[in-house]
Formats: structure tokens, C-alpha cells, sequence
């Protein structure tokens, strides 16, 4: 019996490495959908690390995987908090500035901040003059993002769900394992 117990302890300790490593650093996903065409396609297999944010920031154009209630997905990050970002006869201005969007694969309907947060609160029953007071203001908020798929045409993204919550961000898309074709770093 104590030969057993000797002989199992490193695959117990190879198991408890493997669940601390899936559970708080890094992890794989799936890509579903189309969202984020071309840059990913469906049932690719990303990896996401759950630490990069925890050390350091999120940045503008992160690849990130959002918990989403019914399913976690993947979108772009466009603005951080303190950003004014809007679209304009399809051009991105951040801070009133342009910036080439190079990850567009089709055109993007204009939009104001304020437009994002309305889309964030279409389904709470509020009236007009709620969702004026509440949407005051022309930056996004401290400790939300906006995100945007790739693919605007089909993408669920904070022109439908408003800002994201940080607390709601899983962590950062990094590395593609699949197909082995595609294997590398992803942006």
C-alpha cells in the first residue's frame, strides 16, 4: 500500500498543477460564430489567459473573452475608460481623433457614446427622460469597455449590449492552437 501511495503522488501532483493552470492562467476556447471574421473563424481553438489582466492593462484592439449569460464571446476592444469613440460615414474617431480601423471587414453604422449606453438599457423599461439623464456624458465610463466584432454586420457587440464591465472580462485571446495550420499569436 505505501508502494502505491509513493507511485500515484508525482500524477496527483501533475493533475493539481494541470487544474491550477486551467483554472487561474490560461485556458482554451472555441471561437463561435462569425463575429470576428476574418481575424478568427468558427471552431478555432484560442487560448485565453486569465492572468494578463490581472498584471497588466487592458489595452485598445485586445482580442478578449467577455462571460457573457448565456455563452462567453469574443470581441475587440475600442474603448477604454475616459475614450470618446464614435463612428462617423464609417470612419472610428477616438478622442476626436481618426484612426485607421484595420480590423473592419465591412462597413460600421455610425455611433456616439451615448448611442452605446441607450443600447445598454434598451430592455430595463426606462423612460426617455431616464435614459437621457443616465446616458449624460460622452466618455465611456470608468471600469467599462467597448467592444466591437470584427464583423460588424453580424456582431453581438456594445452597439447592442452597451459598455462591458470589467468584471465581466475573462481574460485576453493570445495564441491560436488550432487548426495547426493557423497555430501563432493572434491580434
Amino acid at each position: 500500500m505505501q508502494n502505491f501511495i509513493k507511485n500515484i503522488i508525482p500524477y496527483v501532483i501533475i493533475l493539481l498543477v494541470v487544474v491550477i493552470i486551467r483554472i487561474f492562467i490560461i485556458t482554451p476556447v472555441t471561437v463561435v460564430g462569425s463575429s470576428m471574421y476574418d481575424t478568427l473563424v468558427e471552431d478555432e481553438i484560442l487560448l485565453l489567459s486569465k492572468i494578463s489582466y490581472k498584471i497588466g492593462d487592458i489595452k485598445r484592439f485586445d482580442i478578449i473573452v467577455i462571460d457573457e449569460p448565456n455563452d462567453s464571446i469574443i470581441k475587440r476592444v475600442y474603448g477604454l475608460p475616459g475614450d470618446k469613440v464614435e463612428y462617423k460615414d464609417n470612419v472610428l474617431y477616438i478622442n476626436d481623433e481618426e484612426v485607421e480601423d484595420v480590423y473592419a471587414t465591412n462597413d460600421t453604422n455610425d455611433f456616439t457614446i451615448k448611442d452605446i449606453c441607450i443600447s445598454g438599457l434598451e430592455n430595463d423599461n426606462l423612460s426617455d427622460t431616464e435614459i437621457d439623464e443616465i446616458c449624460d456624458y460622452d466618455t465611456v465610463p470608468e471600469g467599462y469597455y467597448l467592444v466591437l466584432g470584427d464583423n460588424r454586420k453580424v456582431s453581438l457587440d456594445s452597439r447592442s449590449l452597451g459598455f462591458i464591465s470589467k468584471d465581466l472580462i475573462m481574460g485576453k485571446a493570445v495564441f491560436r492552437i488550432f487548426p495547426l495550420d493557423k497555430i501563432g499569436t493572434i491580434s
